[in-house]
């Protein structure tokens, strides 16, 4: 109990600098945009949608079928809201308890001793699990280890109670139950069924691979037969309900997910698949470089026999083959051992075990280590049981190590990533077993002391080392741009693309431009960065740059909803409203199949929807504006914000001089934002269009309680004091709208209009002139400032801007009319006209 105390209380330790540590990464996608979480969402959708909220049998799905983890960060949540300490708590202490039955594991098979110990302080510490625990979507891996080993000891149990047929069930059941458990938490966890079969077969009763059809021949050991095949039927229930489940589809990803996948070449195809195995594996004995992401280039393909990484798959494949032959193979006739026996480094008949091949008169093979009872005699007598042979532990450490990395091998199906350092959390199991043993093996080998001195410090170092690269990597984890910034080396594009959006989120925009512009040097057709990028030239007004830039976006991926939306927009606000339409309409037509994030698509077609109907509404239009309008509210994604479609809706429906329906979506506006201001305006508008005043003032007065910095509310609410005939108070309402938003037009024409209906004309004449500077081109605000020059006698000026308002639109009558009254009045007073 003290080695199972100590290794989870280490690895409790190393990763107590990740409770300070932000989301990162995928754990935005998983947990801070995942409506699945929310409590207005039914918890039971977490059981019909993805890990990332996308309904399963979408065809964009990533089939990522783990609702217990999804349903902790949903508790998480629900306690602790989106405070990121809670979550990264959780997984230190999965991570602790992961560690600690691991040890107990080990201790079945090593004993009770050192090397036990050693075996679980190298699983604490190794840095492969640093993604896994530090990283909140990680907790994935780790519940399913944690049901995974609780599986694998249950039928430990089930085999050494086999017997006794009441007990010996009840473990099986927690068995199965344990793996579908693992398995909901991530799809990899259905694999201990596998590895309880390599357990049983190879380590409990120790057969040979020679043995196993003589076995099934003879129909000798019937009860392991029947808890194979019980462990096949539910294996197989359980894969076949998981891919019914999915929709009977496999996943798509896109091809920088998972380059060889994508490739055209047989050979770079089957070398690269052949060698990423022993990447995996290097990664786990020096984990010298790690990175939170592995996709597109960071692991070249191999195109060509003459590639020199196929050196180190020849390699590792021979090695694999070697270790798997001296487990398999059969000990020799004269019963001697290949070495001494050892238990946990002392020497004694544990270990190293001799047995031949014995019948028994029933027929069964009597495992070398089972009891009386455990051979279906019982007895009150209970017989010390002999451990695991080192060849037993090497076969049982390999299937732990290799079957759960098959789903990640690409070999049933492509996986969407090239390494995925998460992946080898359980593997890593396997992998500890490996290393311990081996320095077990050859502590008991070497004669000198010191030389077992050697060899026993040395693995102790290991670990130390192990510890320390972790809490060195776990810096690393604290936050966005530091992780993102370590990646760099191994993933550029991904690296630099991901820093972009951490820089510009700090308004960094020098910086975060740089970033994304390195990311395009080395994948020029990254849609997202290229949008991105983009966003940020048209966030600051470099408008031309950023049309070029969702131009490339869009042909690189022509399903970019969120590029014509911006692309749209620019193009209305220059002008372009045919070209502008067009867009919004081609973004509105395009389907969300076979897309990552169709909830983001749907936002952005939702909103292609909403500024083409606000298009048609400044055209007149208002009909079509209600119809698209209408469509958006079809096509609208639960997480879409539509309190400003409503608004809209209603102002249509105004327009349209339908009060009634109007009302209905101006309080649908307000009930799904209570704080929306907008609709605050638009509602107190028509209040005081149908007489109620009182209510209609109170949401002015509201509006500018929820927001006192913005002019415009000021704004509505001086025309509403003008249109009641308080003057001065709507004077003073002018005044402070144009003063808190000086720069945008609309706010300073109106305040100008106001005060001069006020008769305040020398300030209205103040706020005709910031107008006309802000728009030097717009005939209504020339016109508007020569009408007020000219009421305060600044005569030559008044003349000066009719003139440019009627360059600017010479057909308009009204400015016709008052250049020609003043140039009656400059001709009394003798003054020089431009006419004469």
């Amino acid at each position: 109990m003290i080695a199972e105390l100590v290794s989870s209380a280490l690895g409790l330790a190393l990763y107590l600098n990740t409770l300070s540590a932000d989301f990162c990464y995928d754990d935005s996608r998983a947990i801070k945009t995942n409506q699945d979480l929310l409590p207005e969402t039914p918890w039971t959708h977490i059981f019909y949608n993805d890990f990332w909220g996308t309904l399963l049998t979408h065809s964009g799905s990533h089939k990522s079928y783990r609702p217990l983890c999804t349903l902790s960060f949903r508790l998480n949540h629900a306690i602790g809201g989106l405070n990121p300490w809670s979550y990264h708590l959780v997984n230190v202490l999965l991570h602790a308890t992961v560690t600690g039955l691991f040890t107990r594991f080990s201790k079945v098979l090593l004993g009770d001793g050192y090397w036990t110990f050693m075996a679980g302080l190298m699983f604490a510490s190794h840095p492969i699990h640093t993604e896994a625990v530090a990283g909140i979507v990680g907790r994935a891996d780790v519940g399913a280890s944690l049901f995974f080993l609780l599986s694998l000891l249950c039928y430990i149990k089930h085999c050494s109670t086999r017997g006794y047929s009441a007990r010996t069930w009840g473990w099986f059941l927690g068995t199965g139950l344990c793996a579908g458990c693992s398995m909901l938490w991530k799809e990899q966890g259905v694999t201990v069924l596998a590895v309880s079969a390599v357990y049983d077969v190879f380590v409990f009763h120790r057969l040979k691979m020679k043995q196993l059809l003589p076995s099934i021949y003879r129909r000798k050991n019937l009860s392991l037969f029947l808890s194979i095949s019980l462990l096949t039927f539910w294996g197989t229930s359980l894969l076949g309900a998981r891919l019914y489940w999915m929709g009977n589809k496999p996943p798509s990803f896109s091809n920088s997910d998972n380059p060889a996948a994508d490739s055209d070449s047989l050979l770079a195809r089957t070398l690269t698949f052949f060698y990423l195995p022993t990447k995996n594996l290097w990664l786990l004995l020096c984990p010298d470089t790690l990175s939170f992401d592995w996709s597109m280039d960071a692991v070249p393909l191999l195109k060509t026999i003459c590639d020199w990484r196929n050196l180190h798959t020849v390699a590792f494949y021979s090695g694999l083959l070697l270790l798997a032959y001296c487990g398999l193979k059969n000990p020799s006739a004269d019963g001697e051992c290949n070495g001494k026996a050892v238990s946990n480094g002392k020497q004694n008949a544990n270990g190293h075990s001799c047995h031949s091949d014995v019948e028994y008169r029933n027929s069964d093979l009597k495992p070398s280590f089972a009891s009386k009872a455990e051979n279906g005699i019982k007895n009150n007598v209970s017989q010390r049981t002999q451990l695991p042979s080192t060849e037993n532990i090497v076969i049982l450490s390999l299937s732990l190590l290799i079957i759960p990395f098959i789903p990640a091998t690409n070999l049933f199906f492509y996986v969407g990533f090239v390494i995925a350092e998460r992946v080898l959390y359980i593997p890593s199991m396997g992998f500890c077993l490996l290393i311990t043993v081996g320095a077990r093996a050859l502590y008991v080998k070497v004669q000198r002391r010191f030389l077992k001195s050697l060899v026993f410090y040395a693995t102790a170092m290991l670990i130390v080392f192990y510890g320390l690269k972790t809490a060195i990597r776990n810096g690393d984890w604290q936050n966005e741009e530091m992780l993102y910034r370590s990646g760099i080396k191994v993933n550029p594009a991904k690296a630099w693309g991901n820093l972009g959006n951490v820089l510009k989120s700090q308004s960094k925009i020098s910086e975060a431009e740089s970033a994304y512009r390195n990311a395009l040097y080395y994948r020029s057709n990254m849609a997202d960065m290229l949008y991105n990028l983009g966003l940020l030239l048209q966030e600051n007004s470099r408008l031309t740059e950023a049309l070029h830039y969702y131009k490339l976006a869009v042909g690189s991926r022509p399903t970019l909803a969120s590029a014509y939306l911006n692309t749209g927009i620019i193009l209305m606000n220059q002008g372009k409203t045919e070209e502008a339409r067009r867009t919004f309409l081609k973004c509105s037509e395009i389907p969300d199949e076979n897309l990552k994030d169709p909830h983001a698509h749907k936002s952005s077609v939702t909103s292609c929807l909403y500024n083409l109907g606000k298009l048609y509404h400044e055209q007149g239009h208002y009909e079509d504006a209600l119809s698209v309008y209408k469509e958006a509210i079809q096509k609208m994604p639960r997480q879409f914000a539509p309190q400003s479609l409503y608004n809209m809706m209603g102002e249509a429906y105004m327009r349209l001089s339908k009060l009634p329906e109007a009302e209905h979506w101006y309080m649908e506006s307000l009930r799904s934002k209570t704080d929306h201001i907008p609709a605050h305006l638009t509602y107190g508008k028509l209040l005081a269009l149908t007489g109620r005043k009182s209510e209609a003032e109170k949401f002015f007065l509201k509006a500018i309680e929820l927001d006192p910095t913005k002019g415009n509310c000021y704004m509505h609410y001086g025309q509403f004091l003008l249109e009641e005939s308080r003057l001065t108070e709507a004077a003073e309402m002018a005044k402070k709208a144009a003063e808190l938003d000086s720069t945008e037009f609309d706010v300073v024409f109106n305040a100008a209009h106001m005060l001069r209906q006020a008769s305040l004309n020398e300030a209205a004449e103040k706020y005709y002139d910031l107008a006309a500077k802000l728009r030097p081109n717009y005939p209504a605000a020339l016109m508007n400032l020569g009408a007020i020059l000219h009421l305060n006698g600044r005569l030559q000026k008044a003349e000066a801007n009719y003139l440019r308002a009627l360059q600017l639109k010479p057909d308009d009558v009204i400015t016709q009319s008052n250049l020609r009254k003043l140039w009656n009045i400059m001709e009394k007073q003798g003054l020089k006209t431009s006419k004469t």
